[in-house]
């Protein structure tokens, strides 16, 4: 167990962000999913309004260093291949 206040500050500031990180980096697994299954059903209007908003929430976990700035370069490719290949 932490001694110092300095330590048991630290617990606090790392509990805080550890549930934070873990609500964006589920927000982000929900998104991924819904735009998938709408790519899949070839409903283009549904996957262009999910794919900004996945777009969005994925330069917000790179800003915070959520993840790293490759692994979301590659999702935003991967969003960009799904969208143009839908047909319609």
């Amino acid at each position: 167990m932490a001694n110092s206040l300095q330590a048991k500050k630290r617990i606090r500031q790392n509990e805080k962000s550890r549930i934070r990180n873990k609500s964006a980096k589920s927000e982000i697994r929900t998104l991924t999913k819904k735009f998938n299954a709408l790519v899949e059903s070839q409903d283009k209007a549904g996957a262009e309004s999910v794919s900004r908003e996945l777009a969005s929430s994925l330069d917000k976990a790179e800003k915070n260093h959520l993840f790293h700035r490759n692994n979301i370069a590659r999702q935003k490719s991967a969003i960009a291949k799904g969208l143009a290949g839908i047909q319609g």
